[in-house]
C-alpha cells in the first residue's frame, strides 16, 4: 500500500484523540491568573441613585468577602440566588457586580428574589468584568481581608459545589 492512503486515517485518529481529551476536561476548571493577586483597581457607580457604588477599596475591608457577578437576564443567576441569600443571612458580606445589565431590570430582579448584597456596582459596559477575567455570568470571587482574590467560581453556585465554596471561605476566614 502507498503511504498516502494512511494519511487520512492518521489525521482522523489524531482528531479523535484530541476530541477525547477535550471532552474529558472539566469546563469549570479554567485557571485564573488573578488567584492570589490584588483585586483590580475599579470604581463603579451605584445600581440605583440612593445606593452606594462599588470600588476595589470596599473589598479590602479586613474580612473575607464574596463578589458575585450577576445580571437580571442570566437564568443561572436565579438558580444560585437562594444560596447567596442564605450566605448573607449567615453573616457573609457579599458585594454585587451587575454586569452589562439595565439598572431597572436589575432592581426588578432583586425586588423579586431579594437582595443579598451589601453594595452593588453597575458595570454597564463590562469593563470591570474584563479586568476581573469574567467569562460570563454568574461568577463569584472569594476575596481576602487584604483585597486579594483567593478563589474563582465560574458558573452558578450549585448544591454540588457549595461545600467547596464554603470550605474556601472558612479557611480564608480562619487565617
Amino acid at each position: 500500500m502507498r503511504p498516502i492512503v494512511w494519511v487520512p486515517l492518521i489525521v482522523f485518529a489524531a482528531l479523535a484523540a484530541a476530541l477525547a481529551v477535550g471532552l474529558s476536561l472539566k469546563p469549570r476548571d479554567i485557571p485564573s491568573a488573578l488567584i492570589d493577586q490584588p483585586v483590580p483597581s475599579f470604581d463603579l457607580p451605584p445600581l440605583w441613585s440612593k445606593g452606594a457604588g462599588l470600588s476595589n477599596t470596599d473589598l479590602a475591608s479586613g474580612d473575607v468577602v464574596l463578589v458575585n457577578v450577576f445580571a437580571s437576564w442570566c437564568a443561572p443567576c436565579r438558580i444560585e440566588h437562594p444560596f447567596l441569600m442564605d450566605l448573607a443571612r449567615e453573616g457573609l458580606t457579599i458585594f454585587g457586580l451587575n454586569y452589562k445589565d439595565d439598572p431597572e431590570d436589575a432592581l426588578a430582579f432583586l425586588g423579586e428574589l431579594g437582595n443579598p448584597y451589601k453594595q452593588i456596582g453597575s458595570d454597564r459596559d463590562g469593563r470591570v468584568g474584563i479586568d476581573f477575567g469574567v467569562y460570563g455570568v454568574p461568577e463569584s470571587y472569594v476575596i481576602s481581608g487584604d483585597g486579594r482574590i483567593l478563589y474563582k467560581q465560574i458558573g452558578p453556585i450549585l448544591p454540588q459545589n457549595r461545600a467547596e465554596l464554603r470550605a474556601v471561605i472558612e479557611k480564608a476566614s480562619a487565617q
